[in-house]
């Protein structure tokens, strides 16, 4: 049993409930097939179990040490990733333009996730470049693209994305890190800049920083920002690393977990000048850095699933193989012991986990293939209406992976009982690794600002009406199956208590009363989405068990009762919650800052 993916659940996803073959037999992807990729899959499995996860102890005991103004990581850590970079992983996302592989993202998510379940930290560093190569490919100049992107593409440097202050945090409008214009079209930088993962790092030669900053004159708040590519070295015209950029490394912050990944307190153009380039228009830097952040957002929520998955597998492993105590019907103390996987509650924390996870996971996957269809599609109708589902699903997509998939880990933690607690066993730092993914690339409140406050109310609800076509083309397909019925009837009620609640919010006068409830709604939204994947996955395998393969009886069985579970324990709990976001509850909103302890 492998303790970084569940290969049959995976096939059930990407090919049973989902349509990669679909994908897989257009022009665009067809260097591949299912076969090709299962190969792939195989030799990424290998590569992550034999030099991911069997270092993840190792790097997590000894995070990265900040030595005479450098940073130092363990062996094992460079080991790992120069393994990816000679299996030629580090180009799995990009197109065939660039030098990539040109999977498709269904394909390139499911692979990269094994490596993240594996060793979240290390994978750090694999999952920024990305983003950084593909937003340069977008908004870049052909110079700075003909410079920088090939090493991107090819893993031989590393990116990052430095938008946090020490003042500003979340708040990018009081950014204040300057841009000067240079005659030559440069510009020279200075600036703090903090929460910079992989900001300083011993594994590449080179470090290519996305920075927001201010040219002076520009607009007051975010609409003065703009976006610059500021490399650790620079790099001369035919393409060797020149000098020092004069990029200093002030600090590293010390992780409650993903220890292994650096993060940093960066100064530019603290001794000496920073020299950095503009990407795209200036002051547009806010929108070109969400080519990025949208695309961060959902790997993010990707990290939290697989994170989770990682816990789950230990755990249900640890539950089928751990006896201890009896049936309460028969306490005779002479009579074998059974697993404690046969105890109705620790059954209850495991199917908890299964449906939180693979939920989640099917949700990640289906925002993947809205993105590997629209590539295929030139009918520019149906890809604006793909983009604005994926818009309102991007917030849910980050978020509520990492609140439950959190809670799935905290369950693992408790299946296992004191063990559980101790570093002797993995469970406790997958936990400690999977809650960075509630705070970075856009913390759970401003996601719940972003769903409540725009998302639901672009193009007069067009997303929204977009969600209620797609589910209801569920709901037609299950209500094919007798066994399948009364769920239909409960995602339709759900969904217009969902529509119902928008309406009445929409209309408050005092728009931020309107949102003080937002994370609530963000939640409750997510759960509805949740169940909307969870039907999409029964109806698969109610037909998948049609075909008469008795061999996986007990696979399609447990998702119909993933299903089952999910909608009588979880769903129920959004209408409350909704019902408070409805009443304008002010509890919250009216609190002053001294109620708190009276002073």
């Amino acid at each position: 049993m492998s303790m970084i993916v569940n290969r049959r659940d995976l096939d059930f996803v990407l090919y049973e409930t989902l349509g990669l073959n679909e994908i897989l037999n257009s022009e665009r992807y067809g260097d591949y097939d299912r076969e090709s990729l299962d190969a792939m899959l195989d030799l990424c499995q290998t590569i992550a179990e034999d030099q991911f996860l069997t270092c993840a102890s190792k790097l997590d005991a000894n995070e990265p040490q900040f030595v005479d103004g450098k940073v130092e990581t363990i062996p094992e850590l460079k080991e790992a990733i120069a393994a990816y970079q000679e299996a030629g992983l580090c180009a799995s996302a990009y197109d065939a333009d660039v030098g990539g592989l040109q999977l498709p993202w269904m394909a390139d998510q499911a692979l990269n996730g094994m490596f993240v379940c594996a060793n979240n930290p290390a994978h750090i560093y694999l999952f920024l470049t990305q983003g950084v190569a593909n937003m340069l490919n977008v908004c870049g100049s052909d110079e700075l693209k003909a410079k920088y992107l090939p090493n991107l593409v090819d893993g031989k440097w590393f990116g990052t994305m430095c938008l946090s202050e020490p003042q500003a945090g979340s708040s990018l409008a009081d950014i204040r890190t300057k841009a000067e214009p240079k005659a030559d079209g440069s510009y020279a930088l200075s600036g703090t800049k903090m929460w910079i993962s992989g900001g300083e790092q011993d594994i590449t030669e080179n470090i290519v920083h996305m920075v927001l900053a201010k040219i002076p004159g520009s607009p007051p708040g975010v609409k003065g920002i703009s976006l610059f590519l500021v490399p650790k070295n620079r790099v001369n015209d035919d393409g060797s690393i020149g000098e020092s950029n004069n990029i200093a490394l002030a600090g590293l912050n010390h992780k409650m977990g993903c220890r292994g990944a650096t993060n940093c307190l960066l100064n530019f153009g603290e001794s000496g000048e920073s020299i950095g380039y503009l990407v795209g228009e200036p002051n547009q830097g806010l929108a070109n850095m969400f080519h990025m952040m949208n695309e961060a957002r959902i790997s993010v929520g990707m990290s939290a699933v697989m994170s989770a998955l990682g816990g789950y597998l230990y755990s249900l492993d640890y539950a089928r193989n751990r006896p201890q105590g009896r049936p309460l019907v028969n306490r005779n103390p002479e009579e074998p012991q059974v697993m404690i996987s046969e105890h109705a509650d620790i059954k209850r924390m495991l199917m908890t986990q299964k449906a939180f996870i693979e939920g989640a996971q099917t949700l990640m996957y289906y925002c993947a293939e809205i993105i590997d269809t629209k590539k295929l599609s030139n009918d520019q109708e149906a890809n604006q209406r793909r983009d604005l589902l994926l818009d309102l699903l991007t917030p849910i997509c980050k978020s509520w992976p990492s609140e439950f998939c959190l809670e799935a880990n905290k369950l693992a933690i408790q299946i296992l009982g004191g063990y559980g607690y101790t570093r002797e066993y993995p469970v406790e730092r997958l936990y400690r690794d999977n809650r960075l993914n509630h705070i970075h690339e856009g913390t759970w409140g401003i996601q719940g600002i972003d769903i409540l406050g725009r998302k639901v109310r672009m193009q007069d609800g067009a997303a929204v009406a977009i969600l209620r076509e797609e589910m209801q083309a569920t709901i037609d397909s299950a209500a094919g199956h007798a066994q399948l019925g009364r769920y239909c009837d409960q995602l339709n009620e759900y969904l217009t208590l969902i529509e119902e609640t928008i309406a009445i919010v929409a209309q408050a006068e005092d728009p931020s009363l309107a949102l003080a409830n937002a994370t609530i709604f963000l939640d409750a939204m997510g759960h509805l989405v949740i169940a909307w994947m969870w039907l999409k996955q029964a109806v698969a395998a109610v037909e998948g068990k049609q075909k008469g393969n008795t061999a996986d009886d007990a696979f399609y069985d447990g998702k119909v009762a993933a299903m089952q579970f999910f909608f009588r324990y979880e769903l129920p709990k959004i209408k409350p919650n909704l019902a408070l976001v409805a009443e304008l509850d002010s509890t919250c909103y009216d609190l002053t800052a001294e109620q708190f302890l009276g002073v």
